[in-house]
């Protein structure tokens, strides 16, 4: 039973003891089953407008779902030699120490892979070895 039909059970137990606003007890209670009826309709607005609510966020979701498929694509295929996640490595961010000054800095693999980067606090021009990748080697051990 909802509220509203409570609130109508309620109103028609009042009807049904036959009591008079002309009572100051009649008046109160009238006036409360009154507050009672606003307070129901007011939560099934609540209720209808919450229901509208969950359906955009459902939307939402949905449309956020396929945004990111469409930038980040399929992440679960890494290689066309299995289904496993040997690419996650490369998504991570990588620390690198310059050997002339000691300072770090934080990079992505796609400035990894550009090969060279210079520090930015001296200036020296820090190299990464890639051959390996280049060498179509697969460190997961995925394709053996």
């Amino acid at each position: 039973m909802t509220v509203a039909e409570k609130v109508s059970y309620l109103k028609g137990l009042a009807e049904g003891l036959g009591i008079e606003d002309t009572t100051k007890e009649g008046k109160m209670i009238n006036a409360i089953i009154d507050v009672l009826d606003d307070i129901a309709l007011t939560l099934v607005d609540i209720d209808e407008e919450l229901n509208d609510v969950a359906d955009v966020m459902t939307d939402v979701e949905e449309a956020v779902s396929l945004l990111e498929d469409e930038v980040y694509g399929d992440e679960d295929d890494c290689c066309d030699c299995c289904d496993c996640d040997c690419d996650d490595e490369y998504d991570d961010m990588y620390e690198i120490t310059c050997p002339a000054c000691n300072n770090s800095i934080t990079v992505d693999f796609d400035v990894i892979q550009e090969g060279s980067l210079p520090c930015p606090n001296c200036g020296e021009n820090l190299e990464f070895d890639l051959s390996c990748l280049e060498n179509d080697e697969c460190d997961c051990g995925c394709c053996e």
